[in-house]
């Protein structure tokens, strides 16, 4: 008998590389053409009290190829990473670095502040902070008699 490793979100996970999959084959409205992606980059997804942060791997790729834009509650991530001349002198025997076009989308919930997203990128991570709108708070009012 052999042990199986289970892990319970990996439906989940499965689930949103498909929804993410056909995301990847339009391009923004006001271009008005379509892009597809070569390849997309890993980005993980964090939630505090007061901000959403996306950090997305794009080793390789310079900050002035990388387009943020944020239309209608979806933010979307593109740029492109240029391949290196490669010649047979090298003695290059495999190539699995991913080069081209990467191109991500993501909508954004109600609360997220689009007036104020940053993105810098260091270290071959592109980090998005996205800030929450500050919520009114309930508040109970007094029927005077």
């Amino acid at each position: 008998m052999s042990l199986i490793r289970h892990n319970p979100w990996s439906l989940f996970d499965q689930l949103q590389r498909e929804l993410n999959m056909p995301l990847t084959k339009f391009d923004t409205e006001e271009s008005g053409n379509v892009a597809t992606a070569n390849w997309a980059p890993a980005v993980d997804i964090k939630e505090d009290k007061e901000a959403f942060t996306l950090m997305a791997d794009i080793p390789g790729v310079k900050p002035e190829d990388i387009e943020v834009n944020m239309d209608n509650g979806v933010l979307t991530i593109k740029g492109e990473r240029k391949s290196e001349k490669k010649t047979e002198e090298d003695n290059y025997k495999r190539v699995e670095r991913q080069y081209g076009v990467f191109y991500r989308r993501f909508t954004l919930p109600e609360t997220a502040n689009a007036d104020k997203i940053e993105a810098r990128s260091e270290d071959g991570v592109l980090r998005i902070t996205i800030p929450k709108q500050e919520v009114a708070q309930a508040r109970r009012i007094t029927v005077e008699h």
